[in-house]
């Protein structure tokens, strides 16, 4: 048996507002409610910028597995004493630095960690993709019942104008009929009395219409100095389905429906593969790791070119001694403390390659990785609790649905005849108060009763299209796609 979600109620008019001719107000229908609160909700909004965050933290994970790569680059002037690579040797004046580095560095065995924490960001992944599921029926069921309202205060209102126009037309005639002297009176006044009674409740169904119609705007987040109307779609009640609803069934589509209940089985395997990833931590890990790292310098003011000299005996034999020590110019030639280019340097004399494994072995850090765990653990613990209880709560909002659901397709079929017997009571009353054959009292009271009538068969009418949602929302079967009432 198909239970449609609906009171979305058939035959909706699409796009934007239509404009009323009489009072230029603004006709919102069900259809643009549903869309609007779906585009405004901000505990929706808030549940999609949570699932991004979900994929984000997904991404991560995987990447993870993944070896890190690190990338460092400087370059500085020294002035003053510098201990120069090339050289060998400390060298005081101005010098010129450039360095980089690459390191990089696989994980290669981590107590499963990295495995199990993509299996928790996974499990949030779904769990919050659930969720926003959940939130989305949370917003259709919430303006879904602020709606049905206004149509049921629209409705109300209509009666009580209704009933306030026949008591004073009725009271325009006592009052003729007393100026005649074909009454008493004491009829006209109780005759206003009653048509001022009615005009009160005319005052405060119209005041209850506004409030509602603003909470309907505040849920929409539309702009309160707008005015607007609602419009009541056309269903045909009667085509409601009467047969019995097996709770049993109801219950098991609700564990595979219902985004909550979903959201918390998720929720309580990420929190069984976080516990499994922080308990890993416990066990040693192995990495690899490669780094390479280069470097040039280049010192200021030093000559590109140099004179070399060598020394000579200069003999004269003028001079009483005959010779001397002098020094003979071999010519200039090349600076050789002139920096090496900055190719044969960075690439070749100052290159430095590392590369190997590494194992560490966790004994003591004040029981941190311990007590995370331990953390992890409770957590699990406490998910499993939520999700039990929700179970619970599933079944129980699905009895709960479908005998509220029941018993308003009874009241429904009740106050469907209550309206048909009020009716014919308060017709044939009204003949009869008009002939003198019966008092006023006996007339108010069957207008009363009518009027009452009225009323139980519209709040019946909505409160079963409201159970029926009801019911759909518990079972976790509500969407936006089914807009009729009919199965």
């Amino acid at each position: 048996m198909k239970i449609a979600v609906s009171f979305c109620l058939v035959v909706i008019s699409f796009g934007a507002f239509a404009q009323t001719d009489s009072t230029n107000m603004q006709v919102l229908t069900f259809e643009q409610a549903v869309k609007i609160a779906l585009e405004n909700s901000v505990n929706l909004n808030t549940q999609r910028n949570n699932l991004q965050l979900s994929e984000a933290q997904r991404l991560a994970g995987y990447a993870g597995l993944a070896p890190t790569v690190n990338a460092s680059a400087s370059a500085a002037r020294n002035d003053g004493n510098f201990f120069n690579s090339n050289a060998g040797q400390v060298v005081n004046g101005v010098t010129d630095n450039i360095s980089g580095s690459l390191s990089v560095n696989l994980n290669l065995f981590t107590g499963f960690n990295q495995i199990n924490t993509i299996r928790q960001f996974s499990s949030q992944l779904q769990a919050q993709n659930y969720l926003v599921h959940r939130t989305a029926q949370d917003a259709i069921n919430t303006v879904s019942t602020q709606y049905l309202t206004v149509m049921l205060d629209k409705q109300l209102l209509i009666i009580a104008k209704e009933n306030h126009e026949a008591l004073e037309k009725q009271y325009q005639q006592v009052k003729e009929q007393v100026t005649l002297g074909a009454k008493s009176p004491v009829d006209e006044y109780n005759q206003e009395a009653q048509a001022k009674a009615a005009e009160l409740r005319a005052i405060q169904a119209e005041i209850k219409l506004n409030n509602d119609k603003a909470l309907l705007a505040q849920t929409l987040l539309l702009d309160p100095f707008e005015l607007f109307d609602v419009e009541r779609p056309s269903w045909d009640i009667n085509t409601f389905d009467t047969d019995a609803l097996n709770p049993q069934e109801l219950a098991e589509r609700a564990k595979k429906s219902r985004g909550d209940y979903l959201s918390a089985v998720k929720t309580a395997d990420a929190q069984r593969y976080g516990m499994y990833a922080a308990r890993g931590l416990l066990l040693p890990s192995l990495s690899a790791f490669f780094n390479v790292r280069s470097a040039y310098n280049k010192p200021h003011g030093i000559p590109d070119s140099v004179e070399s000299f060598r020394s000579i005996i200069i003999v004269d034999p003028a001079e009483a001694s005959g010779y001397g020590f002098g020094r003979e110019s071999l010519g200039i030639q090349a600076n050789p403390e002139v920096p090496r280019p900055f190719d044969e340097q960075f690439r070749r004399n100052n290159l430095q390659k590392t590369f190997g494994f590494q194992l560490n072995i966790p004994i003591f850090n004040g029981l941190q990785t311990r007590t995370t765990y331990v953390q992890r653990k409770i957590q699990y613990r406490n998910a499993l609790l939520t999700r039990n209880n929700l179970e619970f709560q599933v079944r129980n909002d699905v009895i709960r649905a479908i005998r509220n659901y029941e018993g308003a397709r009874r009241a429904f079929t009740v106050t469907s005849d209550q309206v048909k017997a009020a009716e014919l009571a308060f017709r044939y009353e009204t003949e009869r108060y008009n002939l003198g054959v019966t008092n006023f009292v006996e007339y108010a009271n069957a207008n009363r009763v009518y009027v009452q009538a009225q009323t139980d068969k519209a709040q019946a009418e909505y409160t079963l299209v409201f159970q029926k949602i009801v019911l759909e929302y518990a079972v976790g079967t509500l969407k936006t796609e089914d807009t009729n009432m009919q199965n």
